[in-house]
């Protein structure tokens, strides 16, 4: 049959370039999670992803005819990786197509297989539409990142291994979402063999094309993604791994950054290995689900897909995965302005200690602080709040604030003097030349900046937070402006942390 898939993964060629990576146990995770928790190692391929796997089973059909002319691709990472070292070893010349926006550390990693990179666009599928007329240009072959039934076939390699290596009964498997070529080949032979075992996706809230597309029955396409697990920044899932993953998913699980920062931790913790965002996606997944289910003693396992992190991310990682692992609450806490306030304040808290505390003097009678409280979950930090409210101090929980947590806490202590029409925006920026010039340039000269914080993780995009006197009269000037600008965009005006630190 031409798509019977476990005979195209029983017949895959992975194993001249891809080694059979341990499924391994997680003990402090299976421990706090109670249930036996099995990290297939995936991040311990040669290219530290899973993406040689597919490459080499589809280039290694190809003839030496077709090899000699080129390969043609576009990736922001992993996938150009494992096709440039491919190339290599088929003694092929690969072009890869690479956004603009690509950390120097992936493009230079991807060079040192002697691939030939082009950096164009500022996304993944400005890069891929671009790769698309090259190799037509060039006659050459291209080799889709996800949406190809040998590249699903290598990847499916993976779900072989899963049930070879582990023989007892398996609960299910947690696998990150991008394009779907992991999950649908993972899921095509598992579920064949083992339908009993549930096949659980993954993906971030704010890059969640499979999640919609499958609520829907039909391939959804996201204005715009979430970059923060740039693995699986795709805007659109594949023709094929979709027919694939509605017949055979059983669930996709949606999860936020906190949530992967932590399980990027908790890798660590128990394997000394740094994760990159996506390849920690399923652990945050399995987390989530074990919780939700209450159920203990089960055997889950989560693909751990690649480990291609950038250091300047490990900040950023290290800074949310607390609040991910709900074990900081961060909180405005309203307290007399007066001697002696703090100190009570702290007494209140008894033995919980203080991971951050910012404050500057605004008015004679009552301050505004901003706290951050270590806790061992969300109860307590609930309790915690309860009881300073009980105790007449106005508190507010920000945990769950993203414009508190990745600005307002780097931004306490200002107040807008004379700013009678401040508005606040909060926007993600490519982290290329020229994208502030951009901003600025499209700007009206009448709007004035009275605030302006910019913040990168090591990502593709930064994180800016910008206030503007904008008189009410421009307004619809101000969202044409804001229209054209083609940044994500969030209107904070409103957020609480806003009024209670800054406006």
């Amino acid at each position: 049959m031409k798509n019977d898939y476990l005979e195209r993964i029983l017949n895959a060629q992975v194993y001249d370039v891809a080694i059979e990576t341990p499924l391994e146990l997680a003990p402090g995770l299976s421990k706090r999670i109670n249930n036996q928790l099995l990290l297939k190692r995936e991040d311990m391929q040669a290219v530290f992803s899973f993406k040689l796997r597919g490459a080499y089973n589809k280039m290694s059909k190809l003839s030496p005819e077709i090899l000699k002319r080129g390969v043609v691709t576009a990736s922001a990472g992993n996938h150009a990786q494992g096709v440039a070292l491919v190339a290599q070893r088929l003694d092929c010349q690969a072009t890869i197509v690479m956004p603009v926006t690509t950390p120097q550390i992936k493009i230079q990693a991807v060079e040192a297989y002697g691939a030939t990179i082009i950096l164009h666009g500022d996304s993944f599928d400005e890069a891929y539409v671009h790769a698309m007329k090259l190799s037509a240009q060039k006659r050459s072959t291209f080799v889709p990142p996800y949406d190809d039934p040998d590249i699903i076939a290598g990847q499916g390699t993976i779900g072989m291994e899963i049930l070879r290596q582990h023989t007892g009964p398996i609960h299910a498997v947690f696998v990150p979402v991008g394009g779907g070529g992991l999950i649908a080949g993972i899921a095509s032979y598992i579920k064949r063999l083992h339908p009993e075992i549930k096949i659980i996706g993954v993906e971030p809230f704010d890059a969640n094309a499979m999640y919609l597309s499958l609520q829907k029955g039909r391939r959804v396409k996201l204005a715009q993604v979430g970059v923060f697990a740039d693995g699986v920044a795709i805007k659109q899932v594949g023709k094929e791994t979709f027919r694939l993953c509605r017949k055979l998913v059983d669930e996709i699980i949606l999860v936020d950054t906190d949530a992967i920062c932590a399980a990027i931790k908790d890798v660590f913790e128990d394997t000394r290995v740094m994760l990159e965002p996506s390849g920690a996606l399923s652990v945050a997944g399995a987390k989530v689900y074990a919780d939700r289910e209450e159920f203990r003693n089960k055997t889950l396992v989560a693909v751990t897909s690649g480990a291609n992190m950038n250091f300047d991310r490990l900040r950023h990682v290290s800074e949310r995965a607390e609040l991910g692992e709900q074990r900081e609450a961060v909180m405005s806490v309203t307290i007399p302005e007066k001697p002696g306030s703090f100190k009570k304040f702290c007494t209140m808290l008894g033995t919980k200690s203080i991971t951050e505390f910012n404050y500057r003097y605004d008015d004679p009678k009552e301050a505004h602080v901003f706290v951050g409280v270590s806790v061992r979950d969300r109860n307590e930090a609930e309790k915690l709040i309860k009881s300073l409210e009980k105790n007449g101090l106005c508190t507010e929980d920000l945990s769950d604030n993203e414009m508190a947590k990745l600005h307002i806490r780097h931004l306490v202590g200002g107040r807008a003097v004379g700013v009678k029409n401040e508005i606040l925006y909060r926007f993600e920026f490519p982290a290329r030349p020229g994208a502030l010039m951009k901003f600025l340039n499209s700007m009206s000269h009448n709007w004035n900046i009275s605030l302006f914080h910019y913040r990168n993780h090591g990502a593709d995009y930064g994180r800016v937070l910008v206030g503007m006197d904008v008189p009410p009269g421009d307004y619809a000037k101000f969202k044409i402006f804001l229209d054209q600008l083609g940044y994500r965009y969030w209107d904070e005006s409103k957020n609480p942390a806003y009024r209670l630190f800054l406006g």
